[in-house]
């Protein structure tokens, strides 16, 4: 998922589907009923208006946070799956460099290309979308709390294992290339030179998705992680038909092509072939329509409805400068989607001050973390600003949560939240109207017990998803929120 460039560089970067203004214009608690609407509308209580001494106008200093809970945080189940794979992979590629993993010398190029096509299995939309819908339908409900939490987290943090597989990849190459070079007097001159140059490109592919680059220099990373990317994988094919189709004990090129299909090389480059193109394969230019409530937020329409909790990248080239959106849909039958884009960069800017007729985007959505609502019966969405966007769908589909800004937002969002959705499942605070910002953590936490939730979903600003995070560990309330690392 793509990110675009902000104007406040130093800010870490993330994806307008998933974070809101980072001014919020109203923080919002949205929860979802059991199966039965009817016993939902029993047990929540109507929306009230906040007492006057709950607006923070003078904040006071917050309680200190626990180291613990920091740590906790911070070492979250992504930079779990990334020690792991990771880890393993130098092991592996100690005992080899020592003489006691002889199958990893013999078959260097598949250990290289087995984690290269790991990680982008990973970021591929095909494969997470398949992954959502087994977990969604296998174990929605019924499991234990803590199965089904740990689903939501390992599909959250899937991101891990395609870092840890990509650097993993990139050190497996260094040392086939260093192999090849120790043993040059086998191996042809094209080879050596094929390896260095994969390498290369390989490397800058990876040091552009370093979090620092992809946070303040996000068309860079998008230019360099792409298209050296796509030259990586040209070079890799090279190199793998030069490689397996050369004899070293005869010096000879054996190009009738059976050798080459025996090996594993060919078959791991043919997967990473199709995992990259098949996203781009469902690349198309539609029509939109784009709505102006305010300067600050454009809706854009699509033809077709969309299932819940699903994102869609958007862009106005065909190959160029994607950004990722929620994607807002009254279910699959409906006649349109919809996303908001609320004002941050300069892709943003343009689309409010010169609304084009056509975007290009890719057919084939993928899955955010609230696509696992269907796992719980009970739980709590709260989302500040734009990031109504990422969450809305689910409040409209399920019948789960809701949120309302009408100055912002304009009548075609607030008219799906008006035809579908009763005042008494929104908790909303228009810190303008209020005249100051809320004690977040004290009405998550009084909807939560009060509600009997499960789970809390959180769609906010690098500041906000901090905050909300650190309070809901220290409470001990489950709670996802905000990624990074799209």
């Amino acid at each position: 998922m793509s990110s675009e460039k902000h104007d406040h560089p130093t800010s870490p970067a993330y994806s307008d589907a998933e974070s809101g203004f980072s001014e919020s214009l109203a923080p919002e608690l949205s929860y979802f009923p059991p199966d039965k609407p009817e016993d939902a509308l029993a047990s929540t209580s109507k929306i009230k208006e906040a007492p006057p001494t709950s607006v923070v106008k003078t904040p006071k200093a917050a309680k200190p946070v626990s180291k613990w809970i920091m740590w906790t945080i911070w070492f979250n189940t992504y930079r779990k799956f990334f020690t792991l794979v990771f880890s393993l992979n130098v092991i592996g590629i100690v005992l080899a460099i020592a003489g006691y993993f002889p199958y990893a010398v013999r078959n260097s190029g598949a250990m290289v290309l087995g984690n290269l096509n790991f990680a982008i299995l990973m970021r591929n939309e095909a494969f997470g979308r398949f992954l959502y819908l087994f977990v969604n339908t296998c174990f929605a409900k019924w499991p234990p709390l803590w199965w089904r939490l740990g689903c939501t987290s390992v599909l959250q943090h899937l991101g891990g294992i395609h870092s840890g597989c990509a650097i993993s990849g990139l050190l497996w190459l260094l040392f086939k290339v260093v192999h090849n070079f120790f043993n040059r007097d086998i191996n042809h001159d094209a080879i050596l030179i094929m390896g260095v140059v994969t390498n290369v490109a390989v490397i800058i592919s990876a040091l552009s998705a370093f979090p620092w680059v992809r946070n303040t220099h996000h068309n860079m990373f998008e230019r360099q992680h792409r298209f050296v990317g796509w030259v990586g994988l040209i070079c890799t094919w090279i190199f793998v038909i030069l490689g397996d189709t050369y004899n070293p004990a005869t010096r000879s090129w054996d190009m009738n092509g059976v050798k080459l299909i025996a090996h594993q090389d060919f078959w791991f480059t043919c997967g990473m072939t199709f995992f990259t193109a098949l996203p781009w394969m469902c690349v198309r230019e539609v029509e939109v329509d784009i709505e102006l409530p305010s300067p600050k937020v454009a809706i854009i329409r699509f033809k077709r409805g969309m299932q819940q909790g699903l994102l869609g990248r958007i862009s106005r080239s065909s190959i160029m400068e994607y950004h990722a959106f929620g994607i807002i849909s009254e279910g699959t039958h409906a006649k349109y989607h919809y996303m908001i884009a609320g004002v941050q960069g300069d892709f943003t800017k343009r689309l409010v001050n010169d609304p084009p007729k056509m975007l290009w985007t890719r057919e084939l959505k993928f899955a955010g973390v609230s696509n696992t609502s269907t796992l719980y019966t009970r739980g709590i969405r709260i989302c500040t600003g734009t990031g109504i966007g990422a969450a809305l769908s689910t409040c409209l589909q399920s019948p789960y949560w809701c949120s309302d800004q009408e100055k912002t937002f304009g009548p075609t969002i607030n008219g799906l939240i008006a035809r579908h959705m009763g005042a008494e499942r929104v908790t909303l605070w228009d810190s303008k109207q209020r005249g100051g910002r809320p004690d977040t953590m004290k009405l998550l936490r009084d909807v939560y017990h009060s509600w009997n939730a499960e789970v809390v979903f959180i769609t906010s600003n690098y500041i906000g998803n901090s905050e909300i995070m650190e309070g809901c560990k220290a409470e001990g309330i489950p709670a996802f929120g905000t990624l990074w690392d799209f």
